[in-house]
């Protein structure tokens, strides 16, 4: 049956205020990522939900600690292929440094984005086969739902110009036929709400991305 997945990326960090690449290093949320963490849960409280689940990397298992507990729902299941995309060498770099190291954009160690939808792939099948025909908040990162997204609804959005936000929430209805992620619109414009100016736009955060 349909499980509905809340993908929710998490708050700030001060890699991201720096515009440092983050990838798989463990960088934790600031106080800025933790108002913004509260902010969505107060966001959320407007459905109804079974679960949180969380990527283990510390800044998004805070994020959805951080919304379980206003939802009164257990500490989120982690699950370690929700991890955000690794960058390989550029982890911790800025992007003019990224730009002086490799011009050309072959970073050693980086991620494919074909490895990574893959991975993200196969670990959402396996929440919503758990959760099935549930509501699951799905405490994650930039990339990885950009990925989802790019999947799900090909073409919708620039590269460039990506609205994943901190605290930002996408959501999906998980087609378990087709093995896919089907982006969904609603009513009440959760994800609209989440995605509001006042945060850095992902493509600010992240230059990687606007690449290979």
């Amino acid at each position: 049956m349909t499980t509905l997945l809340y993908l929710v990326r998490h708050g700030e960090t001060d890699w991201n205020r720096q515009r440092r690449i983050q990838g798989s290093t463990d960088v934790p949320l600031n106080e800025t990522g933790r108002r913004q963490a509260a902010e969505t849960a107060v966001l959320l409280t407007r459905r109804r939900f079974d679960a949180v689940v969380s990527s283990p990397l510390s800044r998004a298992l805070e994020t959805g600690t951080i919304i379980a507990t206003r939802l009164g729902l257990p500490e989120p299941s982690t699950y370690d292929g929700l991890r955000e995309r690794s960058y390989g060498d550029a982890e911790g770099l800025t992007h003019p440094e990224i730009e002086a190291r490799w011009p050309h954009d072959a970073v050693p160690g980086r991620e494919s984005r074909a490895a990574l939808l893959d991975r993200v792939t196969e670990t959402l099948a396996e929440i919503a086969v758990r959760f099935d025909a549930g509501s699951v908040v799905v405490a994650t990162h930039g990339a990885v739902i950009r990925t989802v997204v790019d999947a799900a609804a090909p073409g919708t959005i620039e590269r460039s110009t990506v609205p994943i936000r901190n605290g930002s929430v996408h959501s999906f209805r998980w087609d378990p036929e087709r093995f896919r992620a089907e982006l969904v619109r609603s009513d009440d414009p959760i994800e609209d709400v989440s995605d509001a100016p006042g945060r850095y736009a992902f493509e600010y955060q992240n230059p990687l991305e606007r690449r290979g």
